[in-house]
């Protein structure tokens, strides 16, 4: 059963101008893990679409309270579909809600990231 559903829409030009004017957004938003692919920086739309789909999964969860950024790490599996790697205040909340499935896709074209998520329960 679907528990929740967010998405969310990040202005690439705006999340640009943010990370110029405070570099350290970055590592405040992302663990490093989630910034580097193949030993290669990812480009900013590809982290805005990440930033995108850590609010979504908020959203999603009806929740935020006691988490914060680094507890919802974006992975990749063999096929490079992405996926969150729960921990902290995350995980506390998704197993409090009885979520036991998180599906996400993400996006970015046309100046815009955008991503879905949805929380199911058993």
């Amino acid at each position: 059963m679907i528990v929740g559903i967010g998405v969310d829409v990040v202005d690439l030009a705006r999340f640009e101008r943010a990370v110029q004017r405070t570099p350290a957004l970055l590592t405040r938003l992302f663990a490093e893990s989630e910034q580097v692919k193949d030993g290669q920086r990812l480009a900013l739309h590809s982290l805005a679409a990440r930033f995108a789909a850590k609010e979504a999964l908020i959203k999603a969860l009806g929740d935020s309270t006691g988490v914060t950024w680094h507890d919802m790490p974006i992975v990749s599996d063999g096929l490079r579909n992405p996926s969150f790697a729960l921990t902290g205040g995350v995980e506390a909340i998704a197993a409090e809600r009885g979520i036991t499935a998180i599906h996400l896709t993400m996006s970015h074209d046309a100046g815009i990231a955008i991503a879905y998520v949805i929380a199911e329960s058993a």
